[in-house]
Parts: structure tokens; C-alpha cells; sequence
């Protein structure tokens, strides 16, 4: 790129950080409230199917648990971390007031993460065979393989559908994007039904209706991007530069998907580990359950996170750090207040949960068993309270409170994203989960024959250490100087990208 800086560039976006907290967190109430509402929306086209496959039986539900696992490691992952590069780019693009470049942005990542689904597709296609050679149970490896052949279709429409909601998210174009999804929920359980029952397609029709529902979410979007006003200037048509800078696109791609897909992998490795216990079907099925819940519920401090990532690559992008500081410290606040929601409401509802996903009493039991300790890992893990001082203001601010594991996590990696230090997150999660959490869950479950409640402990503890570390990078944030790299970044300099 050889865009030439201009006096817009200078101005600021959004207004001062001199509002104060309050303005601060209305801000981000504005953003988070329909980003939530989204992200929850889109869970449920999972959740549903699983849902539905539930209820075919045991069998069913562990092989469509295992395939969604498998498609969420190899593939889905991958694809939504690489599309989180948008994140910092478009959002630090818009804050510097380069709009045309948000559309050149986004078709590049679809250029690049439609290349990266042709080795998914395979895996796809050959996950029977691989789950066998994984050790899974062949009845389970057999149900699970058909699944995930009827996942490929949705790989078409789930791509371009990432890149349209970045790019609409990063413009706080946030209502529009709720809407859709809710459109998008209501068609799937109608077309989840309609393929399981109706049509006799069974667990493969609940696979086949993920590709369909993804497409109709797609095509709302994309009909909202070339009629509405409010992209006239982000979106130009199609343009050739989009194949322009791959590899500097991959360059940011890359580690912005290990950065999600660490975490992400560590969880769905629970499932894989859980086929290896006894009784894999039941383990398998209540392991699965658990996850889906807690990606449920993780779907709300997953919209503070994109909320943070907005503000603070906007913010770095107009030029203005002190706001960018501003927006971290205000959402930590607003994290610590839905934690503690999202863990009672787990805990209050084990005795019923259950029954939502099986009629298999012993299913239902499981579950309630493994809900308290699901509530916990979300709440708090480890309470860090007054460190020493000589810290900034946000320093000081955070240390002085409890911090709430899963949800300052995530928010702490919002604002890593926001600054484009996405190897940095890798780095950290690499560390914590794979040295630390799996080992231990390992240990738990096979050697104290704590079989799935040692699985999750094990990854708490990976979460916990993983807080500690984001707690350091975040607190060491040189907000100045990340707004000089955000604008160089927008005007193509030949600063690094993170």
C-alpha cells in the first residue's frame, strides 16, 4: 500500500477520554449489547443441531459431538481466528479514517481463508478414518465421519460470513449484524427440523442445515453491505488490489488464529481425550454438553472482547492511546459484573439443564454434577488483589479488584487484538495450556480416575496461568507508542505488524 497520510488521519475519531468512565462505558454498552446478542445467535445454529441430534439417541449425539469437536479444531477455529485479523486492520483502518481500505480488507481475507479450507475440507472428508487412528471407539469414529462430510458444505458460506461480520463490527455497524443472526436462529430450528425429521436425514441433516443457515446469514449481510448507506464509503465493489499483500495478510492472519485456536483446541482436546475413558459414550456426550453450555454462555464475554478490540483499534488508529487506555480499564469493570451473572445462572440451573440436550437420565445426572464445577472455572480462579505500586493507572486499577478469570481473559486478549500483538497471545496461551492445563487435566482424569471432572480441572488451571500472563502484557501496554504502529500499519510503513 501507498496511501499518503492526510489531515483527517490526525483529528480524532470518537469523542475524548476526558468524558470520563461513564461515557466510556456507554460507548461500549452500545457496541457490546447487539455484539453479544450475536455472537449468542450464532452459537445457536451448533447448539440446535446438536439439540436435535440429541435426541436420535446416545450414539448420535457422541459421533455429532465428536465431529463438531473435530470440525471446531481443524476448521472452524482456524478459519474465525484468521478472520480476527480484520480486527486489527479494518478497526485501526476506520479509526484512521482510510475507509476504502476496510473493503480491500475484507476481500483479501476472504481470498486467504478460502485457500486455507481446502486442506480443512480433506480432513473433513477423511475424519472417520482419523478419529480410529486417534483411538476413538469405532461405532462413535463411524457416526462421527459421516457428520462431518455433511459439515463440508457449510465451509462455502461460514468463510465470507466471517469476513462481512468483522468488517460491520469494526464500523460499530453492530445492529444490523444482531438482527441477522436472529433472523438466522429462527431459520435454522426450522430448517434443522425439517432436514432431521421431516426429510429422514437424521444426524446428517442436522450437518447439511449448518452449511443452509450459514448461507441465508450471509446473504442478509451481504445485501445490507451494497444497499445501505452506512457502507458507502467502506465498500467500493470488488477491486483487484484484494490480491494484493497476501502473505502481509497471512503474516497477521497466522498468529491472530493461533492466538484463538490455542485456547480453542485445548478445550476440544478434552472431547478427543474423553472417547478414551470408560464408558466413552456417556463421557463423551456429558464432556460435549458442558462445552457447548459454557460456549453459550462465553459467547457474552466474547462480545465485551470484540467491543474492546473496536474501541481500542479504532482509538490507536485516530491517533488517540489515552483513550484506547480509557476503554481497556472501563471493560475490565463491566467484566467482573457479568461473571458473576454467568456463574450463578450455570449453578442454579444444573438440576434442569440436562434435559435440554437428552432424555437419558443418566446424562441429565452427569451433568448437573459437572455444572457447579463449570461455574467455577467461569468465576474465579485465581483473585488477584493489591500489588505492589509504581504502576500506571490501569495497573493500579485492575490489581485493586478480584479478577474474574474467563471473562478478563478474553478481554485482555480484546485489547491485544485491538493492538495487532497477536503472536504475543499465542505465545501465552502455548504456554499455559499446553505445558500446563492438558498435562495436569491428563494426570486428573487417568491417574486419580477423576475421568471427566479431572479434564476440566485440568484446563482451569491452564486458564488460570494463562490470567497471569495477560495480566502482564496488557499492564505493560505502551499506549503511544501503539498508536504510532497503528497509523504506520494503515499507511502501509514497513513497521512490523505486531
Amino acid at each position: 500500500m501507498d496511501h499518503k497520510p492526510c489531515a483527517a488521519v490526525l483529528e480524532p475519531l470518537l469523542p475524548s477520554p476526558a468524558e470520563g468512565k461513564a461515557a466510556e462505558a456507554k460507548r461500549l454498552m452500545r457496541l457490546a449489547g447487539p455484539i453479544v446478542a450475536s455472537c449468542v445467535l450464532q452459537n445457536v445454529v451448533s447448539m440446535a443441531s446438536i439439540i436435535f441430534v440429541g435426541h436420535l439417541g446416545e450414539l448420535h449425539l457422541a459421533g455429532a459431538s465428536l465431529a463438531t469437536s473435530l470440525a471446531n479444531v481443524t476448521g472452524y477455529s482456524l478459519l474465525t481466528g484468521m478472520a480476527s485479523a480484520l480486527d486489527t486492520l479494518c478497526g485501526q483502518a476506520f479509526g484512521a479514517r482510510q475507509h476504502h481500505l476496510l473493503g480491500v480488507y475484507k476481500q483479501r481475507a476472504m481470498v486467504v481463508l478460502g485457500l486455507a479450507c481446502v486442506p480443512i475440507a480433506v480432513v473433513w472428508a477423511c475424519a472417520g478414518r482419523i478419529l480410529l487412528l486417534l483411538g476413538q471407539d469405532p461405532q462413535i469414529a463411524a457416526e462421527a465421519g459421516a457428520y462431518a462430510r455433511w459439515l463440508v458444505p457449510s465451509l462455502a458460506a461460514y468463510v465470507p460470513l466471517q469476513c462481512h461480520v468483522r468488517f460491520l463490527q469494526t464500523q460499530s455497524v453492530v445492529l444490523p449484524v444482531a438482527a441477522s443472526c436472529g433472523a438466522t436462529a429462527l431459520c435454522h430450528v426450522l430448517v434443522c427440523w425439517a432436514l432431521v425429521y421431516k426429510a429422514g436425514m437424521g444426524s446428517k441433516g442436522a450437518a447439511l442445515s449448518n452449511g443452509v443457515s450459514y448461507a441465508v446469514n450471509l446473504v442478509v449481510l451481504a445485501l445490507y453491505v451494497r444497499l445501505s448507506g452506512a457502507c458507502r464509503e467502506t465498500w467500493k465493489g470488488f477491486s483487484r488490489e484484494a490480491f494484493k499483500d497476501l502473505w502481509r495478510f497471512a503474516e497477521l492472519a497466522w498468529p491472530s488464529a493461533m492466538m484463538i485456536c490455542l485456547e480453542w483446541w485445548s478445550f476440544e482436546v478434552l472431547v478427543l481425550l474423553s472417547g478414551l475413558l470408560p464408558n466413552p459414550q456417556l463421557e463423551t456426550s456429558v464432556l460435549s454438553i458442558c462445552l457447548n453450555t459454557g460456549a453459550l454462555l462465553y459467547m457474552i464475554p466474547l462480545g465485551l472482547t470484540y467491543s474492546i478490540s473496536t474501541r481500542v483499534s479504532n482509538e490507536l488508529g485516530a491517533g488517540q492511546p489515552q483513550a484506547a487506555k480509557m476503554a481497556a480499564k472501563v471493560v475490565m469493570y463491566m467484566a467482573l459484573s457479568e461473571g458473576l451473572v454467568i456463574s450463578l445462572t450455570m449453578t442454579l440451573l444444573r438440576n434442569i439443564w440436562g434435559y435440554v440436550y437428552s432424555d437419558e437420565e443418566e446424562i441429565v445426572t452427569y451433568i448437573s454434577k459437572m455444572l457447579p464445577i463449570l461455574g467455577i472455572s467461569f468465576f474465579i480462579d485465581g483473585l488477584h488483589s493489591s500489588l505492589s505500586g509504581g504502576l500506571s493507572q490501569i495497573r493500579s486499577d485492575v490489581h485493586r479488584n478480584l479478577v474474574q478469570r474467563v471473562t478478563l481473559n478474553l478481554c485482555f486478549a480484546g485489547v491485544l487484538t485491538g493492538c495487532g500483538k497477536q503472536k504475543i497471545g499465542a505465545a501465552v496461551n502455548l504456554g499455559a495450556f499446553y505445558l500446563l492445563g492438558i498435562p495436569v487435566a491428563v494426570l486428573l482424569a487417568f491417574v486419580f480416575h477423576l475421568n471427566g471432572m479431572g479434564l476440566w480441572l485440568g484446563i482451569v488451571c491452564g486458564s488460570a496461568t494463562k490470567l497471569g500472563f495477560l495480566l502482564f502484557v496488557t499492564c505493560s501496554v505502551d499506549w503511544d507508542k501503539e498508536a504510532v504502529k497503528a497509523r504506520y500499519r494503515v499507511l502501509g510503513s514497513s513497521l512490523p505488524l505486531a
